[in-house]
């Protein structure tokens, strides 16, 4: 009979989330989920993932000792507290008003042999991964609350990871970073103060793995479907000397990927070197790697996907009569065609991270810990155009346009010169360097913790685009021509204090307040060809932003199993290079997008005992020019946003977790909100809507229901750890458009494992991930756009495009780890 309850239970949630309206989230029928924590407070806000807790905040010696791993106590204790301070000024604790999830480097560690992070934190309340290649490898990323991964800050020790420029986290640059990282924190909403962009949705404060003072290491070895393989070793000298320790790891990982041409090869390295004596710490960190991807990035329609293929990938694409060709859809075009695919079209990238980072502690009340950093990156795109225009890529006359045998141009009927067309292979690249230091101290008492710093950081970057090849063209007429060039700079600086005092006992009082200082500039072309001025898009930004960031918050716990918090924030954001960039492309006029600015309210409840917990966090988030996906993508595959005057997001998340026997804990997490824009006015110049007044509407890319359920079974060396996720209809675009929308889907994958000791290994762990375990046909992400057809019938006809990311059907991967 236990046989059956696995699938059943799975199915139940899929069928509670399927029945349920899009607009009437209530009839949907679902526990939620959390953490196994030690406080009230910590098992709260988090609740996330039931298989294990993470480490709270160090109380006791035995606690840290536990998370610190092996080796000589006094040591582990003491170094793990220093190692704790890289992160102190923007993690919340127990007594935070804000509703956050913990995650353990033993939960990590179970995920992290073939996924990239963001499918790890899918795993969190309120959280969704996206995948441009169907397997979680790759190009993902995910949102948070309706919010997209622009708006959701990341750092790693407390240093931001967000591209200064574009304001996105591109895993795949930092290859296999989850096997290094030691805990997450997922924030909810505007949290608390942190470094770099600001968090406008939620933020991701990750740490490295402790360094260990016993020698030691791994080495781990995984392959499973669509040849996806990784190969990874790890040592760690322990403690030298009793004063220096040296941690690394060098990785392998490359997939074909489900989605044809959507291939991945990627290497990465992570370096930690300490210094260690009592109370001080100097530690160095680097990590990279080297990533190329094939581009995976233009989806493709319903048409395209049932008559080619779900698999089916346009990149690369270029008509051809060969014998070679390919019969294919294009739904752009309407019609079958011949074609074949240029099987190189990748985005290559190399990035180099490095932090100096000093912890020390003053006495038992005072800490201080200061981070160097440096960032280096270079890549490219590599990208085929079928049939290209030469104009637009600013070649002189006489080569961009036909001419006769005179000399003399040609002309059309109209009397206009006949462009040149040929394919061709070009880059688009970018060199990006970004340095700077962060500082903060803490002071800690029996009733007042107090926490105040800040940072600074430069960034510099130029972009230029380059000719690799061109058809039936002398290499000399095109080799180390730039067709656009333009540079950015960018100087982001914060100043923030912070306290939480214990005014009686259980009721904590906390401030907390930022000053953000942001100026942006950009200047040269960009790579868009403007045909009104017979030359690419000039850039000229140069825009400062003074935000002051203030949040406040009281939390109660009337006892050891209660807690109730309520917190009010304000963050501010600044707008992406791509809101300055691209606004031509649906814009009715030349005006600069606004920054944003949100008012959070957040009201919590959460119950904690030794076998269950509970909670529950209500959320109000009153936006103000809030940037909202149009739907559209650029050139890049990057969202187009637009401001929206009033806006909200509003909801409630719910948690609970049963440890219901020593080896089965049952728990789940959902959400049910609404998130609209009020009194929508269609700003897209080339939408059929352009400029009316749509009343209240859906924001895009926000379901109303969402959740998740896990069922973690552990005995003796032996788990099995089921998680299904639910998420509701998301719309691509601003105006409830059904056909631009992207459907429900629920799936469930499978994570089996069995740990065993050997006279010869520390342990030995087989694991078998079990992905999409009930065989779903979804889609996790797309785009879309609507425009006036007023050329090919007499009467103008509305057309509708959406653009869809299939994701792989049931697929395995297997895994071996040893350590010793």
């Amino acid at each position: 009979m236990k046989r059956f309850l696995l699938p059943i239970a799975a199915v139940a949630l899929c069928v509670a989330a399927n029945t349920a309206s899009a607009e009437t989230p209530a009839t949907v029928s679902l526990t939620a989920g959390v953490t196994n924590a030690a406080t009230a407070a910590d098992a709260t806000r988090s609740a996330a993932f039931v298989t294990a807790a993470a480490v709270p905040p160090a109380k006791t010696s035995e606690a840290i000792t536990a998370a610190a791993g092996p080796g000589r106590p006094e040591d582990s204790v003491r170094m793990y507290r220093l190692q704790e301070i890289e992160v102190t000024a923007t993690r919340a604790s127990g007594s935070t008003p804000v509703a956050y999830t913990d995650l353990s480097h033993e939960v990590i560690a179970r995920n992290s042999y073939g996924f990239d992070i963001p499918s790890v934190l899918a795993l969190t309340p309120s959280m969704i991964a996206t995948n441009e290649t169907g397997i979680g490898i790759g190009g993902t990323s995910m949102r948070l609350r309706g919010t997209d991964a622009t708006r959701l800050n990341v750092t790693i020790n407390g240093v931001s990871m967000n591209n200064p420029d574009s304001h996105s986290m591109y895993w795949y640059d930092t290859p296999d970073l989850i096997s290094s990282v030691g805990t997450m924190q997922i924030q909810r909403g505007a949290g608390i103060s942190t470094n770099g962009t600001g968090a406008f949705g939620g933020a991701v404060n990750m740490s490295t793995a402790p360094l260990e003072t016993e020698f030691g290491g791994d080495v781990s070895l995984s392959y499973g479907s669509y040849n996806t393989n990784k190969q990874a070793v790890h040592v760690s000298s322990g403690l030298m000397g009793g004063h220096w320790t040296v941690d690394a790891r060098l990785t392998r990982l490359s997939s074909d990927g489900y989605i044809r041409r959507g291939g991945t090869s990627l290497t990465s390295y992570m370096f930690q070197g300490g210094y260690y004596n009592g109370n001080t710490m100097l530690k160095l960190v680097s990590f990279g790697g080297k990533a190329k991807t094939n581009l995976s990035y233009n989806g493709a329609t319903r048409d395209e996907m049932r008559l080619n293929g779900r698999r089916y990938n346009s990149s690369g694409m270029y008509s051809t009569s060969d014998a070679y060709s390919h019969r294919i859809w294009n739904s752009e075009d309407g019609e079958w065609q011949q074609v074949n695919f240029y099987d190189d079209e990748t985005d290559n990238y190399l990035q180099i991270n490095n932090q100096l980072i000093l912890s020390q502690r003053l006495g038992d009340r005072w800490t201080l810990s200061a981070t160097a950093f440096y960032t280096y990156g270079y890549g490219y795109y590599k990208q085929y155009k079928d049939n290209a225009k030469l104009f637009e890529y600013l070649f002189p006359d006489h080569l961009a346009y036909q001419t006769d045998d005179q000399g003399n141009f040609v002309t059309d009927g109209d009397g206009e010169r006949i462009a040149v067309r040929r394919d061709l292979i070009r880059e688009k690249l970018m060199r990006n360097h970004l340095g700077g230091v962060n500082a903060a101290a803490a002071y800690a008492a029996e009733n007042l913790d107090l926490a105040f710093g800040g940072s600074w950081s430069y960034y510099s970057c130029p972009h230029w685009g380059e000719l690799d090849w061109m058809q039936e063209t002398d290499p000399a007429d095109y080799r180390s021509k730039r067709w656009y060039d333009n540079d950015v700079d960018k100087q982001d600086a914060n100043l923030f204090a912070r306290a939480n005092w214990t005014v009686a006992r259980g009721l904590n009082l906390f401030a907390d307040m930022q000053y953000r200082y942001v100026h942006y500039k950009a200047w040269g072309v960009n790579d868009n060809y403007d045909e009104a001025s017979g030359g690419m898009q000039p850039i000229d930004v140069d825009e400062t932003y003074h935000f002051f960031n203030p949040r406040a918050g009281v939390s109660y716990s009337p006892g050891k199993r209660h807690n109730f918090y309520f917190s009010f924030a304000v963050a501010q954001k600044e707008p992406t290079r791509s809101d300055f960039t691209d606004r031509y492309m649906f814009s009715g006029d030349d005006s600069y997008p606004s920054s944003e600015k949100l008012y959070d309210y957040e009201l919590g409840y959460t119950y904690t005992s030794p076998r269950f917990s509970a909670g529950v966090n209500l959320y109000y988030m009153k936006y103000k020019d809030q940037l909202v996906h149009t739907g559209m993508v650029n050139d890049s595959s990057d969202a187009l946003n637009v401001n929206v005057p009033d806006s909200y997001r509003r909801g409630i998340e719910l948690t609970a977790s049963w440890r219901v026997t020593g080896w089965f804990t049952a728990g789940a997490n959902a959400t049910f909100s609404q998130n609209r824009i009020e009194n929508y006015v269609d700003a897209l110049s080339n939408s059929p809507t352009y400029g009316q007044n749509l009343g209240e509407r859906t924001i895009s890319y926000s379901p109303s229901a969402m959740g998740s359920l896990f069922l973690d079974f552990h005995y003796r060396g032996f788990e099995a750890v089921l998680y299904t996720q639910a998420v509701g209809k998301q719309y691509f675009t601003n105006d409830e458009n059904e056909t631009l929308s992207l459907g429900r889907y629920c799936v469930t994958n499978l994570n089996l494992g069995y740990t065993f000791r050997t006279r010869a290994a520390r342990s030995v762990r087989l694991g078998l991930q079990i992905n999409n375990l009930f065989n779903a046909e979804y889609e996790s992400n797309g785009y879309g756009y609507s425009y006036m057809d007023t050329w090919s019938e007499p009467t103008p006809r509305r057309i509708d495009m959406a653009y869809y990311f299939a994701q792989a059907p049931l697929n395995v991967l297997a895994n071996v780890t040893v350590k010793f």
